[in-house]
């Protein structure tokens, strides 16, 4: 039953996921929406989703995932109904901050519940898992643009409503406690932030964010630019990319089982620099939507199976080292949108050249996997050796009462 509802929770993620592109080009028409503007509205979102990791995996590591779930959930809420009773720049870039604070929360607390399955099936769990990620982001697009007329406030209630219904449902379902109370916890977490292959993983995770979400914020834009109607660019966003992420996840399963999750992710980071490369050059609708739906395909198992090595690499305060690596992850969102506004100029017809950083940070991700190796091996082993250790002295000290009663 968690796992059921972490699918839904992530759900709720995938909708926040693909919401600001969805909407942006009503907004932009509505409110005549420069693209710098566009990509502050994106810096906050940004910042929220940034600020809120941190405190999401600490909170749950310490007071359990059901508190983390509820706590997200309920601002998801707050900043769709901020969203929906927007009128000006300001009153939606607060909204969207709300909706960044309330989606990192929620994608913590939904990958620390699939983490806790063992490791030859962790990659695999969490790849299943963001198959409901890839649904959201399906839903909210298709919806918006063919049943709900692109409109941005009904856009939005219908999230509102989606979320409300998650929401009583994770009350409803029981759910795991607090991992640590003692001060051994403590240490290991403070082991944690001296290590290296987090600050590395948490580095391909910004990268990898930066590209997944320049997709989501601007392709719809991009499209637009180029002539296409506004309709078929959110469906081409829907049915292409975002398919393209839930067939590459549900592809991927298999797959982890029979091969490690650091060589799936190489593969997908080299992929993904041909596919982001390709993406903004002008082509018929056909083969946009085809092209499309790769680009997502390549990118689906990369932060999926980062957040398995992760969880692998750091059994102890799983959900605190999760919420940092997503904390930098969401630290991409905060940078490429700006950039990508910034090198896209005034007009619409430059956002192509913006969306030039994408293959960029593609070709990064995949020069510091290979190189890092040799790192990740001594970390994995370092870290069987400390939960052996833990694990002695958790059965020592439950066996100290009958000692001391003798």
């Amino acid at each position: 039953m968690m796992i059921f509802v972490a699918c839904l929770v992530i759900f709720v993620y995938g909708m926040l996921s693909s919401l600001l592109g969805t909407i942006i080009p009503g907004l932009a028409d509505e409110l005549r929406l420069s693209n710098s503007a566009i990509g502050y509205i994106a810096l906050a979102q940004g910042a929220g989703l940034a600020g809120s990791s941190v405190f999401a995996g600490a909170l749950i590591d310490r007071r359990g995932t059901k508190l983390g779930v509820i706590t997200g959930l309920g601002t998801t809420l707050t900043g769709l109904i901020l969203l929906v009773e927007s009128s000006n720049l300001l009153s939606i870039t607060l909204a969207m901050f709300v909706l960044g604070c309330g989606g990192s929360i929620v994608i913590v607390a939904a990958n620390a519940i699939a983490s806790e399955v063992g490791d030859k099936r962790r990659a695999a769990a969490l790849n299943f898992l963001n198959v409901f990620s890839g649904l959201g982001g399906v839903a909210t697009p298709f919806i918006a643009g063919n049943l709900l007329g692109a409109s941005p406030s009904k856009t939005g209630m219908a999230g509102f409503a989606a979320t409300a219904l998650v929401l009583l449902v994770a009350l409803l379902t029981p759910m795991s406690g607090a991992k640590q109370h003692s001060g051994e916890g403590s240490r290991i977490k403070a082991g944690i932030f001296s290590s290296p292959s987090l600050y590395l993983l948490s580095t391909v995770t910004l990268l990898y964010t930066a590209c997944e979400f320049g997709i989501w914020n601007w392709l719809p834009k991009y499209l637009t630019a180029t002539g296409m109607a506004r309709a078929n660019a959110l469906t081409i966003l829907s049915l292409g990319f975002a398919c393209g992420l839930l067939t590459g996840r549900i592809a991927a399963m298999p797959i982890l089982l029979r091969f490690s999750p650091l060589t799936i992710t190489v593969a997908s980071s080299l992929a993904m620099v041909v596919t982001t490369y390709w993406v903004v050059h002008p082509m018929s609708r056909g083969l946009t939507a085809i092209l499309v739906f790769i680009t997502g395909l390549s990118m689906a198992p990369v932060f999926p199976t980062t957040v398995a090595i992760i969880g692998k690499l750091f059994r102890a305060q799983s959900a605190t080292a999760i919420g940092f690596a997503i904390t930098c992850g969401f630290s991409g969102l905060m940078l490429s949108s700006p950039v990508i506004g910034w090198l896209s100029g005034p007009g619409a017809q430059g956002i192509g050249h913006g969306l030039r950083l994408l293959p960029i940070c593609s070709l990064t991700i995949c020069i510091i996997l290979i190189f890092s190796r040799n790192i990740f091996r001594h970390e994995e082993e370092k870290g069987v050796a400390i939960g052996a250790l833990a694990e002695s002295s958790t059965s020592a000290q439950s066996m100290s009462p009958v000692s001391s009663g003798t």
